[in-house]
């Protein structure tokens, strides 16, 4: 799978990047917290990241204003497993550099998404990027398995936290599977065991073979 970079056209419908964050601090912070042993863990918020002078500028400017939470997905992963969305852009910062796998809200048909159309983009450690409301997208991977990945989250306050209570009057409720995030499951993950709605069609992409294992 040929893995584009994020200063690469192909990266302008799907986010742009950020210029004029300063991540030092926040860096810092991220390190502080450990990897998992396995696999990937995310938290919507996170004190030590919200207490870092950048989130003023995340929340007054990059956002105009808007409440923000600022949480972190770290670990080790190669794998698409799924694909999610929200009514707003997610700004992502990461210690090192990592892979994005990113497709596009339109592409999707009846609940369904082929595979075929996801693109992969690599973002540099320290480099901010927006991704649009309109992308899908889902946990990072990691470009050296050894160092894995340590990527902030930045999003409107209470997205990614419990799901509210709603019928099911629409396709894309369906999707709905935490607050202001609707999610397709690819059948082999997890989360589609766990009964997210399996909206992936074709290879669940794995980038195994083409990182760097230290």
């Amino acid at each position: 799978m040929k893995i584009f970079s994020v200063y690469d056209d192909d990266f302008r419908p799907y986010g742009k990047i950020l210029d004029g964050v300063a991540a030092g601090e926040l860096a810092v912070a991220m390190m502080a917290i450990s990897l998992p042993e396995t696999g990937t863990a995310y938290r919507p918020t996170i004190a030590s990241l919200e207490d870092c002078g950048v989130f003023q500028q995340f929340q007054n400017s990059i956002y105009g204003g808007m409440p923000i939470q600022i949480g972190m997905c770290w670990g080790r992963n190669t794998k698409l497993d799924c694909l999610e969305y929200h009514r707003d852009s997610e700004v992502n910062i990461g210690t090192d550099d990592f892979i994005l796998l990113l497709a596009l809200e339109s592409e999707i048909e009846d609940g369904s998404l082929d595979t075929r159309k996801v693109k992969a983009f690599r973002v540099p450690a320290g480099v901010a990027v927006e991704v649009y409301a309109t992308t899908l997208h889902y946990a990072p991977c990691h470009t050296n398995e050894e160092t894995g990945f340590r990527v902030a989250v930045v999003l409107p306050k209470g997205t990614n936290t419990e799901k509210p209570q709603i019928d099911t009057v629409s396709k894309e409720d369906r999707l709905l599977w935490a607050r202001n995030k609707w999610l397709l499951a690819h059948p082999e993950s997890p989360e589609a065991e766990s009964g997210a709605w399996v909206g992936l069609v074709g290879d669940n992409i794995d980038l195994n073979k083409q990182m760097d294992h230290g």
